[in-house]
């Protein structure tokens, strides 16, 4: 008889989830270090590695809520950098390549999740947050954006209540979305 094969990779990714509440301790800059270390192993063609990651903690998310303001045409900062003690920028850096912007955009996109699935493996609470503020004017410039590079979306990390519910989300139907070639 066959033993079951154990798989944590498949277990870790059916067991993601997003936690749009987090608590107020977040993991250190040397365990980010380590989950980025690991996410940076996506596919990516050239090895150009197109992306990089900024860290918002404190007062830089006062700033990320006035310039949030400014882009949306608010006078009141926005409040929602606060809803989590750490964000993480994540940034496309399209470099000059015969890799394509797309597919650059599509490596940092790729991080980005691998970052949210180690996070949350390592027992974080993320949430990507994305919108049309990520590409306005006031927002490129509160993140020291540089040419060639636009922002992906934030990372809200922080930790998991202890009252949430931890039930899973629905599997998806996969048939519906695997095909053959016609």
């Amino acid at each position: 008889m066959t033993e079951p094969v154990e798989r944590p990779v498949l277990a870790a990714v059916a067991g993601r989830r997003s936690w749009s509440k987090v608590t107020d301790v977040a993991p250190s800059d040397a365990e980010l270090l380590e989950v980025l270390g690991a996410a940076g192993r996506v596919a990516d063609h050239s090895a150009l590695r197109p992306w990089r990651v900024i860290t918002l903690r404190g007062d830089d998310r006062v700033k990320l809520g006035r310039a949030l303001a400014k882009a949306e045409g608010d006078s009141k900062p926005s409040t929602k950098p606060l809803r989590a003690p750490l964000l993480l920028a994540v940034v496309v850096s399209v470099k000059k390549s015969k890799v394509p912007a797309w597919e650059q955009e599509a490596v940092a996109a790729g991080v980005a999740h691998m970052v949210s699935l180690l996070l949350d493996d390592a027992g974080w609470g993320v949430f990507w947050r994305t919108g049309g503020a990520t590409r306005a004017k006031a927002v490129r410039k509160a993140h020291g954006l540089k040419k060639g590079e636009e922002l992906l979306g934030w990372l809200y990390v922080g930790g998991k209540p202890g009252n949430a519910r931890t039930g899973r989300r629905k599997t998806i139907n996969a048939k519906a979305h695997l095909s053959s070639m016609p």
